[in-house]
């Protein structure tokens, strides 16, 4: 017996009708993991591992929608994963699932090759990525994030003692919607230039000197580090979204200091 002949032999159940006439916002499945390749801003392809999250709505009448076919659009079109063609991969979902809204949300480190300030040791740093898509009425909507961890060094601290302040590292978290194709290394670009010091994952000694020094010359608080790249995300013009909050991990207290600013453009 053929494929095709065996499934017309089995009762899709999940496509009967339901007669309690209460439609689903969103059904599908989650925290799918599945190895990718992500396109990156030089062209470039990076392999990493990235968890899924894929549901569609569901019509009152539908008993329930179609599991496997997640699965297969997982496997057939996210394999490569391009920010430019997202939107894309969300519609046809949504149109192989016979529904109105579909949604598809995905996190997965990034690793960016970063060369030491003084010695251009190079290394490479992980950065958390979160990519998130939704197509309704035929308009999609995209939002992405990325964690960038930086240094902070308190101003206060430096102004009251003799000598020495205390630093921090910080995790900046940037959510963006932007009405042109914008780059998770352009989000890193833009948070890592307004930091007291960037964070590497490998220095040598006269790097490490020089990431000290410099962030003791440029000392900045929590509300400091939003307002700087808040500063910088109001005059890009193509983004008409953001939500920035920095974190950060203080060295002399339990707790940490936080500062979040959110903005529709």
């Amino acid at each position: 017996m053929s494929e095709h002949s065996a499934n017309r032999s089995i009762e899709d159940v999940q496509n009967s009708e339901d007669t309690r006439r209460i439609g689903i916002d969103r059904v599908g499945i989650k925290s799918i993991r599945h190895p990718i390749l992500f396109r990156q801003r030089d062209g470039g392809l990076q392999a990493t591992v990235a968890v899924f999250d894929m549901t569609v709505s569901l019509s009152h009448e539908q008993k329930g929608t179609h599991m496997s076919r997640f699965v297969e659009i997982l496997n057939e079109e996210l394999a490569e994963l391009d920010i430019r063609t997202f939107p894309q991969v969300i519609a046809d979902m949504t149109a192989k699932l016979e529904a109105e809204h579909g949604f598809i949300a995905t996190h997965f480190p990034l690793f960016v090759r970063k060369k030491a300030p003084i010695t251009s040791a190079p290394s490479l740093l992980d950065y958390e990525v979160d990519l998130r898509g939704e197509w309704v009425d035929g308009v999609a909507k995209l939002w992405l994030k990325v964690v960038v961890p930086v240094t902070s060094l308190c101003p206060c601290s430096k102004k009251i003692s003799d000598y020495g302040a205390h630093n921090q590292r910080s995790h900046v978290s940037l959510t963006v919607q932007a009405a042109a194709t914008l780059w998770v290394e352009d989000l890193i670009d833009l948070i890592e230039k307004q930091a007291s010091s960037q964070i590497y994952g490998l220095l040598k000694r006269a790097d490490e000197k020089y990431v000290t020094e410099q962030a003791y010359n440029n000392p900045k608080f929590v509300e400091d580090i939003v307002r700087d790249i808040a500063n910088d995300l109001n005059h890009q013009a193509n983004i008409i979204y953001y939500k920035l909050e920095t974190e950060n991990f203080e060295s002399i207290h339990n707790h940490s200091a936080y500062a979040v600013i959110e903005r529709f453009k």
